[in-house]
């Protein structure tokens, strides 16, 4: 019964050992597949310091330089793409991928494509502008925000945060919760210091005193630190009722409700200061290919 227990036990450890070896192989073997060929792993490459200029054999160390490998930049555009808090739902919009050509588009969604287009082309860390993206309904205004986010991380490297309003609200309310061990800053701090801010259906919640104060203090340190910020909203960018002569409150009861009446006249005149805006018009496309796929 002992000979065979210790039969048994070395049947076992070679079989480990047997496991112990494939598996070493197989990640030797991913590991060399993964060596990237430009830096063999360093993370550089090599550039000539003079393009133009004719290389010099007998000192061409001094006449070369190094830089990042492009390894490198993608490993980082996926770690930034992780960080950007895209949503599943949109994770595969790109500005390649939207489109206007359907029967009874409006024009002004070819010209906000092209805008959104020509905003991550022409992206200035520096400059601060950002966008005001103002729509209907499934007029495809996060599409474009998100493409736009996409292209700055993947093309440029810049760092993005992606927030829908509502729960960015939400969140922050949370952390007023003894029990919840996330501060307030901790909420906000990636939304102070992300190089681009996209803000997803502003203006989604009902004021109160709290939600202007809360946009207010979001929107205004963006600005004081020349950050960009990229904003969709459904509502109208038109005045508050009661706001510089604009409609009476009663009259403003009867009509639909304003970037004004939600954000306040104060914030809404800091965003004119803060973004372009592009207006697109016309029918739900959502709507319309929901509407087409039962005909």
């Amino acid at each position: 019964m002992q000979s065979q227990l210790i039969q048994f036990k070395k049947i076992e450890i070679e079989k480990a050992d047997l496991r112990s070896i494939e598996e070493s192989g197989l990640k030797l073997a991913k590991t060399q597949a993964e060596v990237c060929p430009l830096c063999q792993g360093t993370g550089w490459k090599t550039l000539r310091a003079s393009l133009g200029a004719p290389e010099d054999k007998s000192n061409s160390n001094k006449d070369r330089r190094v830089t990042r490998c492009d390894c490198q930049l993608r490993a980082r555009a996926q770690t930034l793409l992780a960080a950007a808090r895209i949503p599943k739902r949109y994770e595969h919009c790109e500005l390649a991928s939207y489109t206007t050509d359907f029967p009874g588009a409006h024009p002004s969604l070819a010209f906000a494509h092209l805008s959104a287009c020509k905003f991550a082309q022409e992206y200035d860390p520096s400059d601060g502008t950002g966008l005001l993206i103002i729509g209907q309904i499934g007029t495809g205004k996060t599409h474009l925000a998100v493409g736009i986010t996409k292209e700055l991380i993947i093309a440029k490297g810049i760092s993005c945060l992606f927030y829908d309003y509502r729960e960015l609200l939400k969140e922050i309310q949370n952390s007023y919760n003894a029990a919840v061990q996330t501060t307030e800053l901790d909420v906000l701090r990636p939304v102070f210091e992300a190089d681009v801010l996209v803000l997803d259906e502003l203006g989604a919640v009902k004021p109160t005193e709290w939600v202007w104060d809360t946009v207010s203090l979001i929107l205004n340190t963006r600005y004081n630190d020349n950050r960009t910020t990229i904003i969709t909203t459904n509502f109208e960018d038109q005045p508050a009722a009661g706001a510089n002569g604009s409609v009476s409150p009663a009259r403003a009861a009867t009509r639909a409700e304003t970037l004004g009446d939600r954000i306040g006249e104060r914030m809404r005149s800091r965003l004119h200061e803060m973004c372009r805006i592009i207006k697109m018009e016309g029918e739900d496309f959502r709507q319309k290919l929901r509407n087409a796929s039962f005909r």
